[in-house]
């Protein structure tokens, strides 16, 4: 189970810096300054890293035995800016404590 923590540790982190990127630098670019470029590339590859996310973090909530309410709160945690963070933090404390999210 540690690889699978690790492996959710690294994609929460990463989507969550992806999606403040997307929301306060390429978002406001396209509709403050009229560029579009950045969230044609960011918010795809935002996508792709969220799915990523959300099968590491299915993985781990199988291989820990998550309650269902804590496995979509942790899923649904890489849609909302800085709340991947917070929900990382979480995980991590109570899963190497051995408790159930």
């Amino acid at each position: 189970m540690p690889a699978a923590l690790t492996r959710y540790r690294v994609l929460a982190y990463v989507v969550g810096v992806m999606l403040l990127l997307l929301v306060l630098v390429a978002m406001p670019l396209k509709y403050l300054a009229d560029v579009p470029g950045p969230v044609a590339v960011i918010g795809p590859a935002h996508g792709f890293l969220y799915a990523v996310y959300l099968l590491t973090a299915f993985d781990l909530a199988l291989r820990a035995r998550w309650s269902a309410k804590g496995t979509v709160l942790v899923l649904l945690a890489g849609t909302i800016p800085f709340l991947s963070f917070v929900a990382e933090r979480w995980v991590t404390r109570r899963t190497r404590a051995g408790e159930r999210v």
